[in-house]
């Protein structure tokens, strides 16, 4: 009698497994996955959020890492990524070894663009935060202000991107 018991209860249970697989139960992987990716795109979202409330404050070369009164570009991502729990170093050059590098063609909100220095050859001089539509929001020329990725000088300057997210 014991044994014809545990067969069913062992039945039950195997098809119980196989039923709720087949419902998509089972498959934990592909619904962590979606969490993730929807996570990301809360991140992504919040770092342009972040930084757009800072636009219009006053650029400054050199301006002190977490201050908010003025940012050069580095200290403007290093602060921004900071507020949304992403820690990065002090320099754009230092920022752009972070991260997983990212095709131009394959840019999403949130990701890091980098720019070379035209007073030092082969250097990187510059950081912005990718926001959509060929379009970057960082602290350059005299404030931090929304710019044109497609804008000659932008294009010309382009090197890389990363992906720190």
């Amino acid at each position: 009698m014991n044994k014809r018991l545990i067969r069913k209860v062992i039945s039950v249970s195997i098809c119980s497994v196989i039923g709720l697989t087949a419902l998509g139960f089972g498959q934990t992987g592909k619904v962590e996955a979606h969490v993730m990716k929807s996570e990301n795109k809360m991140k992504e979202n919040k770092i342009i959020s972040t930084g757009t409330k800072y636009l219009g404050v006053k650029y400054l070369f050199g301006a002190p890492a977490g201050v908010t009164y003025a940012f050069d570009c580095s200290s403007y991502t290093q602060y921004i990524f900071k507020k949304n729990g992403i820690s990065l170093p002090r320099t754009s050059s230092a920022q752009s070894t972070k991260g997983v590098k990212v095709a131009k063609a394959n840019l999403k909100n949130g990701d890091l663009v980098f720019f070379k220095d035209p007073g030092r050859p082969g250097k990187i001089g510059h950081v912005g935060i990718y926001m959509g539509n060929n379009k970057m929001i960082g602290a350059s020329g005299k404030a931090v202000k929304i710019s044109s990725l497609g804008s000659s000088y932008w294009k010309k300057q382009y090197v890389t991107a990363r992906r720190v997210i």
